[in-house]
């Protein structure tokens, strides 16, 4: 498994400088090509790594005295990949105390989105992934304190008016799933993640009658009983949002969001 990723990796480093090559000589079909193929070398290398956090000893949500066994950046992407939605970092925070080990400071969000943004400004597409903005879907700006991975389809990392209750119901789905499968049989729940399913469970009608009888599988289907409601208006505002976003943002606008410029611009037509 660590050949493989290590395979994995300098594969990733080598379509890394690729793609940046392709860009700096405006071949813009021969990088798309090859961030095709480095997505899916970095969505091989995920399964890698998920298969790898199964197999460790220690048990997810345990917290000792020690730091982080990620850099925080991996750490948030972990937390993302999970939700599958954009979200707060507050709830990142909760999210990884509740499922994952080691320690995420919260202080070290802060300024993690701009710190990937200067990142990304200074050597266009040099890592993997990065930690970016979701855009809000009238002005394409960026949503206010939400984080998003750029890795992720542009209608995605959209946010409307559905949004957030779209992106609250889908977490719940991954966070419930996530719950059950750790704790299968095993009656050590930990109170951080017993807390957390609590949060989702007490937003969702019917999802649970207590705190103390909290069953993932009826968080799940009621999740998705009221996310058929809401998902198609969502998925269709957002996948506009995001046509418009690919014709008039460029790369880096795309993944960070821009300020004033388009709704002067639209003004301005009109």
């Amino acid at each position: 498994m660590t050949a493989e990723m290590e395979a994995l990796e300098r594969r990733m480093d080598s379509l890394q400088a690729e793609v940046r090559r392709a860009m700096v000589a405006g071949d813009r079909d021969l990088a798309r090509a090859l961030r095709a193929e480095l997505n899916e070398c970095r969505s091989q290398w995920e399964a890698s790594l998920t298969e790898l956090e199964g197999q460790a000893p220690e048990p997810a949500g345990s917290h000792g005295a020690q730091g982080p066994i990620l850099p925080v950046r991996e750490q948030v992407h972990q937390v993302l990949t999970l939700l599958g939605a954009p979200a707060a970092p507050k709830l990142v925070i909760a999210i990884h105390d509740a499922l994952f080990a080691g320690l995420l400071p919260g202080a070290r969000l802060t300024s993690l989105r701009r710190d990937e943004e200067r990142s990304f400004r200074s050597a266009p597409y040099a890592r993997p992934y990065y930690i970016c903005a979701a855009l809000t879907a009238e002005l394409l700006s960026p949503a206010r304190g939400l984080l998003a991975v750029s890795t992720w389809p542009m209608d995605r990392r959209i946010v409307g008016p559905l949004s957030p209750r779209v992106d609250f119901l889908t977490a719940a789905i991954r966070v419930a799933e996530r719950f059950r499968d750790l704790y299968r049989g095993n009656s050590g729940v930990s109170p951080e993640s017993r807390r957390l399913l609590w949060r989702f469970a007490a937003n969702i009608p019917r999802a649970a009658q207590s705190a103390s009888t909290i069953n993932p599988d009826e968080i799940i289907v009621a999740a998705r009983a009221e996310l058929a409601v809401h998902e198609r208006a969502d998925s269709e505002q957002r996948a506009e949002s995001a046509l418009r976003a690919r014709a008039q943002l460029d790369d880096a606008e795309q993944l960070f969001g821009t300020g004033l410029r388009l709704s002067r611009l639209t003004s301005a037509d009109g």
